[in-house]
């Protein structure tokens, strides 16, 4: 049997060829422990077995085809299928699957749809069955929807029928092997040096900063990098539905919550997770996402001792994190007056640090806001740095620039109590060396 030109491009692959790489990785896994193998003697294990199989098969393949088929069979086997390229791309920052016969990656900020297509539905439930199952997590029918992360850290989302009505739907968020550095997103344009030396002080000085922006708009990235700011000798306690923050401070302790129990017990929640923080003797506590009633327990930390804290939050203002804040808090089940709540709310933030993902796909902070205090029942907000957006270049590229309002925040004294004094010089160039001075410290 003689086959050529069996590496698909543009178009899915012909029946054909679906039966003869389902019967070689058939014939290849046929015995085969390949947990039982070092990783670096699979691929030489499998290369002879996918040789032996071709040869009982009377297969002759050209060498590109064959390389192709090696490929494939690799990371079937040992990796997580036909988006394991997509994986080890380190350009793709996310991977969808919408269905067997569409996948989507998101690629230097553009959407954009691949020639990548799965086999079937049982296809894909079986790559998401191999995420899932190590992390003792299950996903079927009664129980449509999970969320877990790769051994990377890497975020997964899946929901199968009968609630992903089009087939099985997976979400991955890749994580990043590397850590951004300020310098780095200020060369990126995400924000200016007197933005960031701003904000450095900010979590100096022991402010408690919320970032907020809409999904995919950097907000994990950048409390990554607001959270290298805190000092060495600091104890530091995350709470996380998914650990997907890199400290690298040496007093960390890192808390996730727990999914229950198929019977429907042991779940542990971040509410649960930050009332237990405070019995830690935290010097911060830095949330990766607000997103339920432990908005209240966490109002409450940073208005009883606990400044200094960090967490991000889905809105799309700073008007917005406020309301969506007295949304969360209300969650908590406790009734209790709106006025109140706000003066819970203005008490305990101090900034919010608005995040966005534009149009053309760049991530920038577009508002930092200090939260005034209040004025009857309204909390006061000013802005301190907006993004003003110019115009659109012929590449589609968002066209704008960074700038103060020219207002000093009221918290100043406190800045400048703990050492931290902001000059005229905070948006010239000697901001920008300090910043540069800084991150090549880190």
């Amino acid at each position: 049997m003689t086959s050529s030109g069996v590496n698909p491009s543009s178009n899915s692959p012909t029946p054909d060829y679906t039966k003869l790489r389902q019967y070689l990785v058939t014939a290849v896994m046929q015995g085969l422990s390949v947990e039982d193998l070092a990783p670096d003697k699979r691929q030489k294990a499998i290369q002879d077995r996918l040789s032996d199989a071709l040869i009982q098969a009377k297969i002759n393949l050209s060498d590109s085809d064959r390389k192709y088929l090696l490929r494939y069979i690799l990371d079937e086997i040992t990796g997580y299928g036909p988006i394991q390229p997509f994986l080890d791309d380190p350009d793709v920052t996310e991977v969808m699957v919408n269905g067997p016969k569409k996948v989507y990656i998101e690629k230097k900020g553009r959407l954009e749809r691949t020639n990548v297509v799965f086999e079937d539905n049982l296809h894909v439930l079986k790559i998401i069955d191999r995420i899932v199952s190590p992390l003792g997590r299950h996903i079927d029918a009664d129980s449509p929807m999970v969320d877990a992360r790769l051994p990377d850290g890497s975020r997964v989302n899946a929901v199968v029928p009968p609630c992903a009505i089009d087939g099985a739907s997976l979400t991955i968020r890749k994580f990043r092997k590397e850590k951004l550095s300020i310098a780095q997103l200020i060369e990126s344009g995400s924000l200016t040096p007197g933005i960031a030396e701003f904000l450095r002080a900010c979590v100096l000085g022991r402010l408690n900063i919320i970032i907020s922006g809409g999904t995919g708009s950097g907000k994990t990235t950048f409390l990554n990098v607001l959270s290298g700011f805190i000092p060495e000798e600091e104890r530091i306690v995350t709470i996380e539905d998914a650990a997907e923050l890199q400290l690298r401070q040496e007093h960390v302790v890192r808390l996730e919550t727990k999914l229950p129990s198929v019977e429907g017990h042991g779940a542990v929640t971040i509410r649960e997770l930050v009332r237990n923080s405070l019995r830690m003797r935290p010097d911060r506590i830095v949330i990766g996402e607000c997103r339920g009633g432990e908005a209240l327990d966490m109002l409450q930390a940073m208005n009883t001792g606990h400044d200094g804290s960090l967490t991000t939050i889905h809105a799309n203002s700073p008007r917005d994190t406020l309301s969506r804040l007295e949304t969360l808090v209300m969650m908590a089940g406790m009734d209790l007056p709106l006025k109140i709540v706000r003066q819970q709310i203005s008490s305990a933030v101090d900034v919010v640090v608005q995040m966005s993902r534009l149009r053309d796909g760049a991530r920038k902070i577009t508002a930092v806001t200090e939260v005034a205090g209040m004025e009857g029942d309204v909390i006061v907000l000013t802005d301190i740095f907006k993004f003003n957006q110019t115009g659109v270049d012929a590449d589609g590229k968002i066209l704008g620039q960074h700038k103060s309002t020219g207002i000093r925040p009221l918290f100043g004294p406190r800045l400048e109590v703990a050492g931290y004094k902001l000059g005229a010089d905070i948006f010239g160039v000697t901001a920008a060396d300090m910043v540069m001075a800084h991150s090549k410290r880190k």
